[in-house]
């Protein structure tokens, strides 16, 4: 059983897939269960040096299961337990030196949308939209959303999707800043691919630390985020990978001067 979400690890590469096409990769409790469980997988296995994130069939992902939610007649205490655990995977994905990239298609409405800002990178195919829709149903913000999408967009426009039942293409999102590039549909997971591809054949760490310093350092004073910011360049600067990459920048500056 996959409980909705595939996990594929290869050469570095760790695959998240949303697999619950039939309910447009909605999360019930299972799924968040699932999920908090893949980003503690994926984030402890020291051979993981970048992260897909991608969807099966025709939408990146809906959300919450609401339709599950009330017909099964959950409490507000499950809601809160289910947006716990996803809560948990999000946290652990966001704050790991990781890069992660998310290929997205198709409809992202409620917290899909705050599930598709754990990536540090976002590709979407034209034919995405991208939707809140909490409002119209009585739900306020989760999985992220009221911390995710003002990051990413600030906090007017947040609001406007938030109170607003305005629908995004995947041309405004990509004017928004929603999302870093928009691809033919059939190219989004060669560019996907090659988006990953290229941290791994780089300085695979130092990509996962940039992504970690960014994403932790709203939460944090400037203070500490310099301290980290002088900790972590240090670290890098006696790896072997940083060693390599610096001497051969020091001898290319220095044959380009005489």
């Amino acid at each position: 059983m996959t409980d909705g979400i595939l996990l594929h690890v290869e050469d570095g590469l760790a695959r998240v897939t949303f697999d619950r096409a039939a309910s447009l990769n909605a999360m019930d409790f299972p799924m968040a269960r699932r999920w908090r469980e893949v980003a503690h997988e994926v984030t402890s296995d020291a051979s993981v040096g970048a992260v897909i994130l991608d969807a099966t069939g025709p939408a990146f992902c809906a959300g919450g299961d609401v339709v599950a939610m009330a017909t099964t007649g959950a409490s507000g205490r499950e809601v809160t337990e289910t947006a716990e655990a996803i809560h948990d995977g999000i946290r652990t994905f966001v704050e790991a030196p990781l890069p992660m990239v998310a290929a997205v298609h198709g409809a992202v409405a409620g917290g899909g949308l705050g599930l598709m800002l754990t990536a540090d990178y976002v590709v979407a195919s034209e034919n995405a939209r991208f939707v809140s829709r909490y409002a119209n149903i009585g739900l306020t913000p989760d999985l992220g959303v009221s911390t995710l999408l003002p990051a990413a967009i600030g906090q007017r426009r947040a609001l406007q999707l938030l109170l607003q039942d305005r629908m995004l293409s995947a041309a405004e999102a990509l004017d928004w800043g929603l999302v870093a590039e928009v691809v033919a549909s059939g190219d989004l997971a060669p560019r996907v691919n090659e988006i990953a591809r290229f941290w791994l054949d780089g300085a695979t760490a130092a990509f996962g630390q940039a992504t970690r310093l960014v994403r932790v350092g709203a939460a944090r004073t400037l203070a500490e985020n310099l301290a980290d910011e002088a900790a972590t360049i240090g670290a890098a600067f006696d790896t072997p990978e940083a060693k390599a990459r610096v001497a051969a920048f020091a001898a290319a500056s220095a044959k380009g001067r005489s």
